[in-house]
This record gives structure tokens, sequence and C-alpha cells, in this order.
């Protein structure tokens, strides 16, 4: 029998079109979020949560509800505290799961958690695949995320359907761990890249550059990336709303940093310098191109 019942967990600004998709795909969707929605607000002020029931996620007050029927479920929180929450706490996913379900955790939390994680679950009878993602807000409305899977060769072709539903790029990165090991592998790039715009940026300006047609020049070039063409545009008009939070970047790095065995990144030290400077002034929230904030002090 076709598998298509999937419990979505965390429905933020990544999880909610995630969820979306697997909708647009035909999948059965039960999502459930800490934050539940408040049907009085205005539609200007609906949530992400609300977005997604208006297009077809079926949103459910418990995870037992979201997980009970589910052949799948998906899970999309911040940081691992709170994969462990969702999962391990008293009204955690590993309570009402059927056996064998497979577990799929789209958050960034790092190698030895994910491997903690696998551990624990296969002893209660459920399969376990880190899938962290990069692409941001946009990659997850479009349904073009890269997600880099770490986890069980059958497990993945297994639900090889389901991340066709929300990515491009798919890649199998090997056993239990190695998707989040790609991924740190990946903030740090885009933690550098975005220093790199910040300063071309600043240049720019200092030179009497239009920095629209700065952008559009060099991103034809050898400096061309998707952050360039992305970002920078953002930058160009501070436009700080988030696709990938400061937070976010920080809790990242944070784990990248753990991941070093007496090695230093120099310059990834230095770009998490420069998002905690704007974290403190406020910024913590707003998306990591306000990193150019920075620099304008």
């Amino acid at each position: 029998m076709d598998k298509k019942n999937i419990g979505f967990i965390g429905l933020g600004v990544m999880g909610s079109p995630m969820a979306q998709n697997l909708v647009k795909h035909q999948y059965n969707v039960k999502g459930w979020n800490r934050t539940q929605i408040d049907r009085a607000a205005p539609l200007c002020d609906r949530t992400l949560v609300t977005q997604a029931l208006e297009n077809g996620v079926k949103i459910v007050s418990t995870i037992e509800d979201a997980v009970k029927d589910a052949d799948f479920v998906c899970i999309c929180v911040s940081d691992v505290p709170d994969v462990n929450e969702v999962i391990f706490g008293e009204d955690g996913i590993v309570h009402f799961a059927k056996p064998e379900t497979i577990i799929i955790d789209f958050s960034t939390i790092g190698t030895q958690a994910v491997k903690e994680i696998n551990d624990k679950l296969r002893s209660n009878g459920l399969h376990f695949m880190d899938a962290p993602v990069s692409g941001g807000d946009i990659g997850a409305q479009n349904g073009t995320l890269t997600i880099m899977v770490g986890g069980d060769d059958r497990d993945f072709q297994t639900s090889l359907p389901i991340f066709q539903a929300m990515g491009k790029n798919i890649v199998h990165c090997g056993s239990i761990g190695n998707g989040q090991a790609v991924k740190l592998c990946n903030q740090v790039l885009a933690s550098i890249h975005m220093m790199a715009i910040c300063e071309a940026m600043e240049l720019a300006k200092t030179l009497n550059i239009d920095p629209d047609l700065m952008i559009k020049v060099c991103s034809t070039g050898a400096a061309g990336s998707w952050a360039l063409t992305n970002l920078a545009p953002k930058v160009a008009s501070s436009d700080f709303a988030p696709g990938f939070m400061i937070k976010h970047i920080l809790k990242d790095l944070r784990l990248v940093t753990e991941s070093l065995e007496n090695q230093t990144l120099p310059a990834t030290d230095l770009a998490t310098q420069m998002f905690q400077s704007v974290a403190e002034l406020g910024g913590a929230t707003q998306g990591t191109q306000a990193m150019i904030r920075a620099y304008q002090k």
C-alpha cells in the first residue's frame, strides 16, 4: 500500500512551506506547532501555521494526533533541545509513533546529537534519518531545497518521494550524521559568503558604484553565487526580513565550533563575530543579510 500519511512537527519559516508542498504532492499531512493558530487575528497577522491550514495541512493540537497514524514523521525545529523534546519529551513522538515509522529530522543539530537520537529511536523500533536543508525560505516555498541526508539506504529510498516533494537536489551523504556534517560545511560557506557580500557592498559604496550594478555584473562572473543573486539585493535595499534568522546561523556556527578538535577556522570565527554584533544590536530575528548592520555602526 502506498504510504501517504505524514506527521509534520514544526511549522515555521521553513516547515510551513515544506508541509504545504507535501500536500501539493498528494500527501495527507497533519501538522503540529508549538505556537497554535490565533483564529481571531486579522488576515494580515495570520501565522505560518494558518497559511499551512489554508493550503491543506490539517492542524492538530498534540504531537500524538500528528503522528499516531503516520507512516513518516518530519521534524523541522530549531536546536538540539527542541528536537529531543518533540521526540522524547513527555508528549513526544516516541510514545505515539507506530513501529517501523520513519522519522526524518530536517533541523540542523550537529552529528553527535543525531547519532544519539538514532540509537535511542532504533532501540524503540523506529527508523531515523538526518536531513538538514539549504536554500532558505525561497527554496522551501518553491520546493527547490538542497537536502543532505544521512541514514540507512533502504530508508532513504523509501523516503525519496517525500524529499522530492520538497527539494530539487537530494543527496544521500551516507550514514547517520553525514547529512549534518555536510550541512555544517555549507553553513561555513554561507557565513563567509555573507561577509564577502557585505564588504563588496561597502566597497561599491565607497567607490560610488550602484550596488545593483555591482550585483548584476559580479553575479555573472567567477564571484557569482546563490547568496549574491538572492541575498545581496536584500542587503542593497536594507530588506532584513528573515529567510534564515541570525540567531539560527549563530546556532549552526556554534555546532561547527563544537565539532572542531584543537582546530580554528579564522574566517568562520570572524563571521560569527559579525553576526553576534548584529544580534547584540537587536537583530537576532532578522535575516542573515542583516550582517551589513555590523559594518554600518
